[in-house]
């Protein structure tokens, strides 16, 4: 997987999201996708209209979690620890992150977050997913990435991949993700640093997924922070 990482800084930097594309071929989007229907890989089933979350469902996946995603993991988290160490520098937050994931999940092991977060959703028509975050606990690493496993126009239509970010004393700002299947998606999980006149402050961000209009729509979301 050859990725730009310099163009992912600078887009995320901007806008609060990289889209880097074709991280997965289609033959192995499927095969996660079919992971769905086996209850085995996971270790619990969500349904969102029972929680108020929208509507649709979705599975945590269990520890030894399946080799295409501990290497999703651990490709994605060496490239965006700078990111991540400079981000929370710029707002002012104390926390700094190791190099290596394994010396991060220790760090989440030893505080009680031990459920492992890396997780597939399912929707079906009429399903959506609200503006939410993915926080799980005190230790939070501030990036995660989403990939999309269906083919929009083929699969399913509808279900795009929305973000939102508030700016203090603003209106929040809506964006829209163009992802095609295999594509992965970098967000901010929570914050990030904008530079203002007077030195940088944090805004605010959520992800959702649009209401789906027709067939089914598959994504994997890989989470490098554990759940207490």
């Amino acid at each position: 997987m050859k990725v730009d990482w310099e163009a992912v800084e600078q887009s995320l930097d901007a806008e609060g999201y990289a889209i880097i594309e074709r991280v997965l071929a289609p033959g192995d989007c499927e095969a996660l996708a079919a992971l769905y229907a086996d209850d085995k890989p996971f270790r619990s089933r969500v349904l969102m209209e029972r929680h108020g979350f929208g509507r649709g469902e979705y599975k945590y996946l269990a520890y030894p979690l399946p080799p295409l995603v501990a290497q999703l993991r651990e490709a994605f988290y060496p490239k965006l620890v700078p990111i991540a160490n400079r981000w929370h520098q710029a707002m002012g937050i104390d926390v700094r992150f190791p190099p290596t994931h394994d010396a991060f999940l220790a760090r989440c092991h030893a505080a009680g977050q031990v459920r492992p977060t890396p997780l597939v959703l399912q929707y079906g028509e009429g399903d959506y997913n609200c503006l939410h975050q993915d926080l799980y606990g005190e230790h939070v690493f501030p990036l995660q990435v989403v990939v999309l496993l269906s083919e929009p126009g083929r699969d399913f239509t509808g279900g795009e991949f929305v973000m939102t970010e508030q700016r203090p004393r603003m209106q929040s700002r809506p964006m829209v993700l163009p992802l095609r299947q295999g594509d992965a998606a970098v967000i901010a999980v929570h914050n990030r640093p904008v530079q203002g006149t007077r030195g940088a402050y944090r805004v605010n961000l959520r992800h959702g997924v649009s209401r789906v209009r027709s067939g089914h729509r598959h994504t994997a979301g890989i989470i490098f922070h554990d759940a207490a």
